[in-house]
């Protein structure tokens, strides 16, 4: 058992995915989008130590956490994390716990896929844009989640006062990245088959993030906003990336200051998460019907374009 945490631990993951590209760009030094993997990988596994560093000073910073609120706000919006966490115990537990942990790897698969469509520095970017602006959302509702808020026995512990606890720990709950990330390997799906396997390890991650006890549900609304964002803007769509970067940092203002209001008038919280659902399915659609010319398939022809007459052939003499 521990040799088997140890290799799904995310130090190992990030790690063993490092050492793998610094293979695949040797195997091909001529090709200019490899090492473009590799820095990206150094940058992330770096970043992974300087984030810490950065929220565990953000943590004795801002010691007071919000999740007693959040753990309000799920009950509001009628879906408690312990509701969906219950019945995801014991066989379930390994297998999600391994998708909690494979984001990395996913994130480097996608970046095969859609490398040949063009499409590779816009998923780092992508991903850039999340760990750069993740943290400072971060600041603004800090939380950890309920297995730190209530102890390994979360999923039975009673519901506390909706205020404010000292807790220690890096808050990095509110909004949730691994739903954010998820979504982007959706947006950035290029083709029916990549589109199902997208939506699975999006289910999959909803189910992990929440049995875990790492995320509340609430958590996941201004995460799809995030990702939106993130997909965006690496896609330097920069008007529709401010808008739901907008969505999110409203999400974490009204939770910040206003969430006595929603614990109380929970039909205001239940419309606000369906409009942002609702936006989310509409980018998603709409990046999906876009036809640019890195990211078309050859079955996707236009129809509306005039038929080539056919040719004629001359007999020969």
């Amino acid at each position: 058992m521990h040799v088997l945490a140890f290799l799904m631990s995310a130090q190992f993951i990030e790690i063993a995915a490092l050492f793998l590209s610094i293979v695949w760009m040797a195997r091909n030094p001529k090709d200019k989008v490899r090492p473009l993997l590799v820095i990206a990988l150094v940058v992330n596994l770096f970043y992974g130590i300087l984030l810490s560093m950065f929220m565990g000073a953000e943590g004795s910073l801002l010691p007071w956490k919000y999740d007693a609120i959040l753990l309000h706000l799920d009950a509001a919006l009628g879906l408690p994390a312990t509701r969906f966490a219950q019945p995801l115990q014991g066989a379930w537990r390994i297998p999600l716990t391994t998708v909690y942990q494979l984001m990395v790897p996913m994130m480097i698969c996608w970046f095969l896929v859609v490398r040949r469509r063009g499409l590779g520095l816009a998923l780092i970017l992508a991903y850039v844009a999340e760990l750069v602006t993740g943290p400072l959302l971060y600041a603004i509702v800090p939380a950890c989640g309920p297995v730190y808020a209530l102890g390994a026995n979360w999923m039975h512990a009673g519901l506390p006062k909706p205020e404010l606890i000292r807790l220690g720990g890096m808050p990095n709950a509110f909004p949730s990245l691994h739903i954010g990330t998820a979504l982007v390997l959706i947006l950035f799906a290029p083709g029916r088959w990549s589109r199902i396997v997208a939506l699975m390890f999006f289910a999959a991650t909803t189910m992990a993030i929440v049995s875990t006890g790492e995320h509340y549900v609430i958590d996941l609304l201004p995460g799809l906003a995030f990702g939106c964002f993130a997909a965006k803007a690496g896609l330097r769509h920069y008007r529709p990336a401010v808008a739901n970067l907008a969505i999110a940092l409203v999400w974490s203002l009204l939770v910040r200051f206003e969430h006595h209001f929603f614990i109380s008038h929970a039909y205001a919280l239940r419309v606000l998460a369906v409009m942002t659902v609702l936006v989310t399915a509409a980018t998603v659609a709409q990046q999906w019907r876009e036809r640019q010319p890195a990211y078309a398939e050859p079955a996707d022809i236009d129809a509306s374009a005039p038929e080539q007459p056919t040719p004629v052939h001359m007999p020969s003499p």
